[in-house]
């Protein structure tokens, strides 16, 4: 099974690849980066066989390719997984966890499905991140280990 996040600094800018070699590489099949070569936007060196591609140019690709898949998230939103789009929080309400050093975890409701959400931020930054939005600061539950009464079935 094939990652689904291709890493493009697998490939040496200063080597030329095969197909199979950069099927072998990424974990992927032969037919996927043909694929690419008919019509995805990946270009050969040339049109003679085997058929070889600059590893600057493949990394270049890979690197497009992650570009174009990412999906940022604007002010006042955080991303659901269920829906796979961002999203405002549910009731204008969210928390945020207070973590070490200043950041910790917006958490809140997705309006549409109603999964939790998660976002990473600063306490400084949440007035940005979440404009017109009820933000309760929350303090982390304390860990297992840092508890006045352990767990004994620790080993």
């Amino acid at each position: 099974m094939s990652r689904t996040r291709l890493n493009p600094n697998l490939a040496k800018i200063h080597r030329s690849y095969t197909v199979e070699e950069i099927a072998r590489l990424y974990g992927l099949h032969r037919n996927t980066v043909r694929s690419w070569l008919n019509g995805g936007g990946l270009v050969a060196i040339d049109g003679g066989r085997p058929v070889l591609v600059q590893g600057k140019v493949l990394r270049a690709f890979l690197d497009t390719r992650r570009t174009a898949a990412k999906r940022p998230c604007p002010t006042g939103s955080l991303y659901c997984f269920k829906c796979r789009e961002p999203r405002a929080p549910a009731l204008g309400m969210a928390d945020f966890i207070v973590g070490k050093a200043g950041t910790g975890n917006l958490r809140a409701h997705c309006e549409v499905c109603g999964s939790t959400m998660h976002r990473r931020t600063r306490l400084e930054a949440v007035p940005v991140v979440l404009p017109g939005i009820a933000v309760r600061v929350v303090e982390a539950a304390p860990r297992i280990a840092e508890g006045t009464a352990p767990s004994l079935k620790c080993t």
